[in-house]
C-alpha cells in the first residue's frame, strides 16, 4: 500500500493524521506543498482541486483528509 500524505507546516490536523498512520504502523509520504511550490501542480491534479490539507492519497486514489482516513480505519480498510 503507497499513502501520501499532502500537508503544510501550520496544519494541526495534518499532524494528527500523520500521527494515526504512525501509529498504526503504516508507512507513509508527506508532500508539503507549503515548503515545496513545485508540488502545488501535483497536489491539484491528485486531488481534483482540493483545497484543503491534509490530503490523503492510498494507492493513487485521493480519500480525502483526517475523516476520512479514520472512517476508513473504523471500517476495517487496514486491517
Amino acid at each position: 500500500m503507497n499513502i501520501v500524505v499532502y500537508s503544510t507546516n501550520t496544519c494541526p490536523i495534518c499532524v494528527k493524521a500523520k500521527d494515526l498512520l504512525t501509529k498504526w504502523d503504516l508507512p507513509f509520504e508527506v508532500k508539503m506543498i507549503d515548503t515545496d511550490r513545485s508540488l502545488l501542480a501535483e497536489f491539484s491534479k491528485v486531488t481534483d482541486g482540493a483545497r484543503t490539507v491534509p490530503q490523503i492519497v492510498i494507492d493513487g486514489k485521493c480519500i480525502g483528509g483526517f475523516s476520512e482516513l479514520t472512517e476508513l480505519h473504523m471500517d476495517g480498510f487496514f486491517d
